[in-house]
C-alpha cells in the first residue's frame, strides 16, 4: 500500500473505513484505525491518512514503551509535536483513547455480579492493567457477590507500592461491603507474587477471619493478563473464609 496515496484513490476493498464495515474493527491494523481518526485524504508531506498513521506510530515508537502504550497516557500537546497533527487531529485521536477507556470501566451502581478472577480483572482493567506505577485497589462486594464500590487505596513507583491492611478494611467497612477482592498491577508485566504480595495477602486472610468480612481473592494485573493467589497458592486453604 503506497502511503501518498489518497485514500479515496484506493480500491474500496483497501481503504480502511471499508475495511472496517466488512470485517470489524478488531480485524484492522493499528494504523487503518488511526487513519479513520484521521478522516483527512492529503496531509502534510504529502501523506495520505494512512501514511500519516504509519509516521504517528513511528514516532509513538521512539519511547521505551510500545507506541500503543504510550498512546494509552498521551495528552493533545505531545501528539501536537508530530508534524502534521494539529489541535483537531491530537482532539480526535485523545478523545477515542479515552473512550476506549471508559467503555471498559463498569458503573458500581449496576451492581455486577464479581463471580470470577476474570470477572473481577474486567472490572479493574482500565485502572490497573497498562499502568506504569503500581496500583492497589480494593472491590467491594455485597452479599451475592454483587459489586458496591472499586477504590484505588494506593499508588507507588514503577516497581512497588506499600500498603497497611488497616486502610483496607477501613474503606471496607465505610462503605458496608461484606466481601472484597484485592487487586494489584505489576507494571512489568510478571505476575508471580513477589514474598511481599503473600505477607500481605495472609495479614488479609487473617483480618477477614477475625472481621468476618471473606477476602475472595487477591489478583495481580499487567500485560493484559492477571493471575489469582487464590488459585495459585495454599493460603485460603490455610485461612478458610467464611463465605
Amino acid at each position: 500500500m503506497t502511503y501518498s496515496v489518497r485514500i479515496a484513490d484506493l480500491p474500496i476493498s483497501e481503504r480502511p473505513r471499508e475495511r472496517l464495515m466488512a470485517i470489524g474493527a478488531k480485524n484492522l491494523t493499528e494504523t487503518e484505525l488511526i487513519a479513520i481518526l484521521i478522516n483527512t485524504g492529503q496531509t502534510r508531506g504529502n501523506l495520505s491518512a494512512i501514511g500519516l498513521a504509519q509516521h504517528i506510530l513511528q514516532q509513538l515508537g521512539q519511547y521505551k514503551r510500545t507506541p500503543l502504550d504510550v498512546l494509552r497516557d498521551i495528552n493533545p500537546r505531545e501528539l501536537m509535536r508530530i508534524p502534521g497533527i494539529g489541535p483537531a487531529k491530537a482532539a480526535t485521536i485523545v478523545a477515542a483513547v479515552e473512550l476506549g477507556k471508559r467503555t471498559f470501566k463498569f458503573r458500581p451502581n449496576e451492581r455486577i455480579a464479581v463471580n470470577s478472577p476474570a470477572a473481577a480483572a474486567a472490572v479493574l482493567s482500565s485502572e490497573l492493567m497498562w499502568q506504569n506505577q503500581e496500583r492497589f485497589a480494593v472491590l467491594m462486594l455485597d452479599v451475592k457477590n454483587r459489586l458496591i464500590a472499586t477504590k484505588i487505596i494506593t499508588i507507588g513507583t514503577a516497581t512497588e507500592t506499600s500498603i497497611h491492611p488497616r486502610e483496607i478494611f477501613r474503606e471496607i467497612v465505610r462503605q458496608g461491603s461484606t466481601k472484597l477482592i484485592i487487586a494489584h498491577n505489576h507494571p512489568s508485566g510478571i505476575l508471580e507474587p513477589s514474598e511481599e504480595d503473600l505477607y500481605l495477602t495472609e495479614q488479609l486472610l487473617q483480618g477477614s477471619q477475625y472481621l468476618d468480612i471473606p477476602l475472595l481473592d487477591h489478583l495481580i494485573l499487567g500485560n493484559g493478563d492477571h493471575q489469582s493467589l487464590r488459585q495459585g497458592t495454599d493460603l485460603w486453604d490455610r485461612y478458610p473464609q467464611g463465605e
